[in-house]
């Protein structure tokens, strides 16, 4: 009797925890839908970086690209966000992507945005930091964009020299 109670039940369970499963994640996925393409707030070490895995521990050095089926993907480091669109081949021009600033503290474009290349400890040591204002020896996206696709960043042993020594061309 109690065999064919566990017979009955058990599969009952498993369908509604599937049922449960399939509704969770739907849900999330709805959450990540960002149809007015604006930046969503961080939860720190709660979002994933999907280039280098890392959660995010906040705004600083973030960056969010919103890809053409409205969902977001938040990046712990602007480079993570250049890999990771290489990786998936997508073009820039095709997505929005929202940078945080070092200067102003707010969300940009990051396409408009000016990057300084430097010792900055950014999550996995890239070394751009995200500016609203320009200043001398900063750099345009695409210019950034190049430069980490070249492999041109702080993890680069001959580009670190060469940036420390104050020669960043």
């Amino acid at each position: 009797m109690i065999k064919k109670a566990i017979l009955v039940i058990f599969p009952i369970l498993v369908l509604l925890g599937l049922l449960y499963y399939k509704l969770e994640s739907n849900q999330k996925s709805e959450e990540m839908r960002n149809i007015k393409k604006i930046p969503l707030k961080i939860i720190p070490n709660k979002m994933q970086d999907p280039q280098c895995h890392m959660y995010l521990s906040g705004n600083s050095f973030a960056v969010e690209v919103i890809t053409k089926d409205y969902k977001t993907h938040f990046f712990d480091d602007p480079g993570c966000s250049i890999l990771w669109m290489k990786s998936q081949n997508i073009n820039p021009k095709d997505v929005t992507i929202w940078a945080y600033t070092i200067d102003t503290n707010k969300w940009i474009d990051a396409k408009k945005a000016y990057y300084s290349i430097s010792d900055f400890q950014t999550p996995m040591h890239y070394g751009f930091g995200v500016y609203e204002r320009n200043r001398k020896n900063f750099i345009s996206f695409d210019e950034m964009r190049l430069r980490m696709l070249r492999g041109e960043n702080m993890t680069n042993p001959k580009i670190r020299k060469k940036i420390l020594q104050g020669d960043n061309r």
